[in-house]
C-alpha cells in the first residue's frame, strides 16, 4: 500500500469512527461486537416440522397411518414427551359435516378449541376446511337438500357422492362457510396460515367433476375477500389455478412431497409433477413474500420401506422450494434418519444470526446513539409476518426498549445490514447498562424468535455487550 493510499485509509477509519461519536470527537470509542454463532435447532413462529391434528406434546399416530378428521374437542398431553420435533405449528383439518351439520348451524366451538390448544401448547394454527373425500361424504344436509349430483350410485365411483360444483347451491352453502369463517378468525393471532380449499376431493380443487375455470377462480376469490390479514396456501394439484391462486398473493402448498414413485406407475410427483409445475405456474419467486408448506406423500416411515428411496434429493428439493413448514404427519420419524431430520430442520424456513454490531462506549441520555449492525440470513426464507426488531438498554437500574423501523421481512436468505440512530430516554440515569437484542411479537412486544448466537437471556433478549449511559 503506498502513502497515497494509506492516508486515505487511516482518513476512512477516522471518519468512521467520527460517524458514531455524538460529540465528534474523533478519540471516542466504539464497541464492536462479534457475537458466536450457535448450531441449534431453532423453534420459531411460521417455521420448522409441524404437528397434525395434533399438539407439542401429544402422542404422535402409531405406525405409517393418519387421521384426516381433525379433533374436535382437546386431546390429552402425552405422560411422556413423544418423539417428535418441538414446533411453533399445528396443521388440522376439518371437513365441512364436522363444522356445519345442519344448514347455517355452524360448530365454530371446534375453532375456538384448536386455537385455545395452540396457544397453550406454544402454537400456532395453519388449518383447512374441506368439503369431502372418499371416506368422509359431505354433509348429510346437502346430499339430501336436491343439490344436483355429478355422479350416480351405479358409476364406478357410486358410492362417493361427488357434488356438481357448478351448482349454484354448492356454490352458495361453501361460499357462505367460507365467509363465516373469515368474519370470525382472520387476523386472530393464534392462526398463521389458511388453505384455500374448494372443490373435490379435500377441497384440494382436483378431481373427477371439476367446475368451469370461471366458478374454481370465484371460489379462490372468496378466500381473499374473506382472509385480508391471516396468509393463505394455494393448493398445488391444478396449475392454472395455482397460478391464479399465487399471482393474488397467496403462498403455496402441496401434499405428496416424497413421491419417488410408486409400484407399477412409471410417475412420481417428485420427478415428473412438481418441479416443473413450479415453473409452468410462474410460482418460483413466491417464496420471496409468501409461505411454502409441503406435505409428506405417506409418511418418513414408509419412505424407509423403499431401498432405493433418496431422502438426500427429497430433502434438497424442498430447501431450492425455500419451503417454511413440513407435515410429517405426526408421525414417527425412523431413528437411523433422525440425524438427517435435525440437520433439516436447521435449514428451512429462517434463521437469523447477528455477526457484528458496534456502538458507542458511552453516550448520554437524551441523544442519539448510532449503531452498525450485519446480520446474516442463514435459513432459506424469510420470516412472512412483522417482527420488530429491539434494542434494550437493561440494568438493575433501569431500561429502555428502542425499536427500529426497519422491515425484517425483507431479510432475505444472505447478508443484510441495519445502520441507524436510536434516541435514548432522557429517563436513563447515569450507569453501566448492558445493551441487548431481541426481534418481538408486534402484540405482546415481547421477544418471539430465537436467534442463531450465543447471549440468550431467561427473558429472550440476547446481551450483546457493556454501554456506559453518561
Amino acid at each position: 500500500m503506498n502513502l497515497v493510499k494509506l492516508l486515505f485509509w487511516s482518513i476512512g477509519v477516522s471518519a468512521a469512527g467520527c460517524a458514531l461519536s455524538l460529540s465528534g470527537d474523533c478519540q471516542a470509542k466504539n464497541v464492536i461486537v462479534r457475537p458466536k454463532g450457535i448450531h441449534d435447532i431453532l423453534v420459531n413462529p411460521g417455521m420448522g416440522i409441524t404437528t397434525f391434528q395434533r399438539f407439542n406434546h401429544q402422542a404422535i399416530y402409531p405406525g405409517l397411518r393418519w387421521s384426516e378428521v381433525g379433533p374436535e374437542s382437546p386431546i390429552a398431553d402425552s405422560p411422556t414427551k413423544p418423539e417428535f420435533p418441538d414446533t411453533s405449528i399445528a396443521y388440522l383439518r376439518w371437513f365441512w359435516h364436522q363444522i356445519e351439520p345442519a344448514p347455517g348451524k355452524y360448530r365454530w366451538e371446534i375453532v375456538d378449541s384448536a386455537l385455545e390448544e395452540a396457544r397453550r401448547h406454544g402454537q400456532q394454527l395453519m388449518v383447512r376446511i374441506m368439503p369431502y373425500d372418499q371416506k368422509d361424504p359431505l354433509p348429510e344436509w346437502y346430499r339430501s337438500s336436491g343439490a344436483r349430483r355429478a355422479n350416480k350410485d351405479s358409476d364406478e365411483d357410486g358410492k362417493i357422492w361427488s357434488p356438481d360444483s357448478d351448482d349454484p347451491f354448492y356454490i352458495r352453502k361453501w361460499t357462505a362457510l367460507v365467509q363465516e369463517f373469515g368474519k370470525l378468525y382472520d387476523g386472530h393471532p393464534s392462526l398463521d396460515t389458511v388453505d384455500i380449499s374448494t372443490v373435490g376431493y379435500w377441497g384440494e380443487g382436483w378431481g373427477p367433476y371439476l367446475p368451469s375455470r370461471d366458478v374454481q377462480k370465484a371460489l379462490i376469490d372468496v378466500y381473499f375477500e374473506a382472509f385480508k390479514r391471516t396468509r393463505l396456501l394455494m393448493n398445488f394439484d391444478v396449475i392454472d389455478m395455482l397460478a391464479y391462486g399465487t399471482q393474488r398473493g397467496a403462498g403455496w402448498r402441496l401434499d405428496c412431497w416424497g413421491d419417488m414413485g410408486r409400484p407399477g406407475k412409471n410417475f412420481a410427483h417428485m420427478l415428473d409433477r412438481y418441479p416443473q409445475g413450479v415453473v409452468q405456474a410462474g410460482a418460483q419467486e413466491v417464496w420471496k413474500r409468501s409461505p411454502v408448506a409441503l406435505e409428506s406423500c405417506g409418511t418418513p416411515g414408509s419412505w424407509q420401506k423403499d431401498p432405493k428411496y433418496d431422502l438426500p434429493y427429497v430433502m434438497d428439493q424442498a430447501l431450492r422450494w425455500h419451503a417454511s413448514t413440513i407435515n410429517i404427519k405426526s408421525t414417527a420419524i425412523p431413528p437411523e434418519w433422525k440425524k438427517a431430520f435435525d440437520e433439516f430442520q436447521k435449514e428451512i424456513g429462517y434463521r437469523f444470526v447477528l455477526r457484528r454490531i458496534e456502538y458507542p462506549q458511552s453516550i448520554k441520555a437524551g441523544q442519539m446513539m448510532p449503531l452498525s449492525s450485519w446480520w446474516l440470513n442463514a435459513g432459506v426464507s424469510p420470516v412472512y409476518y412483522e417482527y420488530i426488531l429491539a434494542f434494550q438498554i437493561h440494568s438493575e437500574a433501569g431500561r429502555a426498549v428502542l425499536p427500529t423501523s426497519v422491515d425484517v421481512r425483507q431479510w432475505l436468505p444472505g447478508d443484510a445490514v441495519f445502520d441507524a440512530t436510536l434516541y435514548l430516554p432522557d429517563t436513563l440515569k447515569p450507569g453501566k447498562y448492558r445493551l441487548r437484542v431481541g426481534v418481538l411479537d408486534p402484540r405482546t412486544r415481547q421477544p418471539a424468535i430465537q436467534l442463531a448466537i450465543e447471549g440468550k437471556q431467561s427473558d429472550g433478549w440476547y446481551d450483546l455487550g457493556e454501554i456506559q449511559i453518561e
